[in-house]
């Protein structure tokens, strides 16, 4: 019986052992939620709800970049 007794109180201190991981990870959750207002619903952070404007020349150069990489990913298909 002396050690059926140690089995109990060695599984009694691995049951407190992990209450108390618990509810570290708990007060962790609980710190980080408040962060960044996160949605809980998707995950990530909320925003204003405003997007972001890009002015014209912005919108230009990126355009300008995309067709020179189309430009450049066709003729290296053409040569090939």
């Amino acid at each position: 019986m002396p050690n059926l007794a140690n089995v109990i109180r060695r599984l009694r201190t691995e049951r407190d052992q992990g209450r108390k991981r618990i509810e570290q990870l708990d007060e962790a959750l609980k710190a980080l939620t408040g962060v960044g207002a996160l949605n809980k619903e998707i995950g990530h952070a909320q925003t204003s709800g405003r997007r972001r404007t890009m002015s014209a020349a912005a919108r230009k150069r990126i355009a300008a970049a995309q067709r020179a990489r189309w430009a450049k990913w066709k003729a290296a298909r053409k040569e090939k």
